[in-house]
């Protein structure tokens, strides 16, 4: 089971925005899929070969891992840089922790996450 949505919307509303501001973390911008508008939102990149990860610790159902799917890619800050993304799709926990390297930490078992997102890189 992903954490509770709620905390979803708290991030969304109080933590994300700290986050974008200290420019520490990997940042997403994606299209929402009704509004058109352009999101930002810190997020956990794993580089995988030819493209990244991210652990969907709020499930599938999140808006931006919604709007990504729909709009089929997304732009990703990391490292000073920013790269496109294509392909987007949801993959489960064997085929993520098979491209995952070592030094990544996985999910704890009790969260229950079984759904990642794997986007290829543009080339």
């Amino acid at each position: 089971m992903p954490m509770p949505r709620w905390l979803g919307r708290v991030n969304k509303r109080v933590v994300n925005p700290r986050s974008i501001a200290r420019g520490k973390r990997p940042v997403l911008t994606h299209v929402g899929r009704t509004s058109g508008t352009t999101y930002r939102t810190p997020l956990d990149a794993h580089p995988v070969d030819g493209g990244y990860l991210f652990i969907l610790v709020y499930g599938s159902r999140s808006d931006w891992v919604r709007n990504v799917l729909a709009a089929g890619g997304a732009r990703l800050k990391v490292d000073g840089r920013e790269v496109e993304l294509v392909a987007p799709r949801l993959i489960g926990q064997d085929e993520a922790f098979q491209a995952l390297s070592d030094d990544v930490t996985r999910p704890p078992k009790l969260l229950r996450i079984t759904e990642f997102l794997r986007a290829d890189l543009r080339h």
